[in-house]
């Protein structure tokens, strides 16, 4: 191939490249514009601040500083049941109960609440077939007042009990129900603010809690058993539920990648007290003097239980074994137990 083949093969490439070159930035550059010039200018809202909710609140949310913000709203869209950042405190609607469905990022109206203290409050907080309960608590195991309406708690019962032997008797104190909703604390619902704005920290020897018919009936007695006592649960417990709940079956896994079921099914473990399978812990687990079982009564007292021998164990946990070994002998209905050398 001759030089001037070469140089029109060349000179002929570059036109090529720089006419598509050319094409693409003319296609490119006209779609740009007439994206640009499609898109509207996003004009900003002249209307007030309403209350809004920041995420899905059914009927029965006790709300929480999270579950309302403020949002301009088109001023010919407010109603007069808005709740406008001119006239509103933010705090004194935590604690209120939602009456009515509010979904993310409605404004809330002033009907949708119920504040505590209004007719109806317990029971429009109360889900549906569950029982509002007051049980008292000590005082100084109440968390030290930490514990407010909306919070989820274990309650513990601590109690004594006796046996029919000597010693002292066994202490316990073993967890009875879990992921219980408190409504309120001593009747107060609110979360009452200081001069600087900070929390006001009340004790309370008493709870209202959320509860099942069935385990609303483990409360009434659980009460004359002894004492109980709060335990406050972290939102982060709910994976260790939920993974309990899977095992033994009391929920199934919706099949596929389904969000919304999958969060149904999240909610429905979140939100369920439940009891059974509690740990507990007695004297003898705190200190080396204490017992770890209930004592058993004398032997004059439990009679004849089991074998009887040198080998036989005791008929209660810590009662005396038999001296020695015995003879039984039988008159017709009648058994005499005589001691092996003893006299008939």
């Amino acid at each position: 191939m001759d030089v001037r083949k070469i140089i029109l093969l060349v000179g002929a490439l570059m036109i090529a490249g720089v006419t598509a070159f050319m094409a693409r930035s003319l296609v490119f550059g006209s779609a740009t514009q007439q994206a640009a010039a499609a898109a509207p200018a996003v004009q900003p809202l002249d209307g007030p601040e309403v209350l809004v909710a920041t995420r899905a609140l059914p009927v029965g949310t006790i709300l929480d500083a999270t579950a309302l913000k403020f949002q301009p709203w088109p001023k010919e869209l407010v109603d007069n049941a808005y709740f406008l950042k001119n006239n509103t405190d933010l705090k004194s609607l935590q604690g209120t109960v939602v009456r009515n469905a509010v979904t993310a990022g409605q404004p809330i109206t002033q009907g949708a609440l119920v504040k505590p203290g209004d007719r109806g409050f317990l029971a429009a907080a109360l889900g549906p077939g569950m029982r509002a309960v007051t049980v008292p608590v000590q005082a100084n195991a109440a968390v030290a007042g930490f514990v407010f309406p909306g919070d989820r708690i274990d309650l513990m019962l601590t109690q004594t009990v006796p046996g029919g032997g000597d010693g002292p008797p066994l202490k316990v104190t073993e967890t009875v129900l879990r992921n219980i909703r408190v409504l309120a604390t001593d009747q107060r619902t609110d979360n009452a603010v200081d001069e600087t704005g900070k929390t006001v920290v009340h004790t309370f020897s008493s709870i209202t809690v959320e509860a099942t018919p069935k385990l609303s009936e483990k409360l009434a007695v659980a009460q004359t058993l002894g004492s109980l006592s709060v335990a406050l649960r972290s939102i982060a417990d709910n994976s260790s539920e939920l993974e309990e709940a899977i095992a033994s079956g009391a929920i199934s896994v919706p099949d596929g990648a389904d969000p919304k079921a999958e969060k149904a099914m999240l909610l429905k473990v979140a939100s369920e007290p439940a009891a059974g399978g509690s740990t507990f812990a007695t004297g003898a687990d705190v200190s080396r003097f204490q017992r770890r079982s209930v004592p058993g009564k004398p032997a004059d007292e439990r009679g004849s239980v089991g074998p009887v021998g040198p080998s036989a164990p005791p008929a209660f946990p810590g009662a005396a074994a038999p001296r020695g070994p015995v003879v039984r002998i039988a008159r017709g209905n009648n058994i005499t137990e005589v001691p092996v050398g003893g006299n008939n």
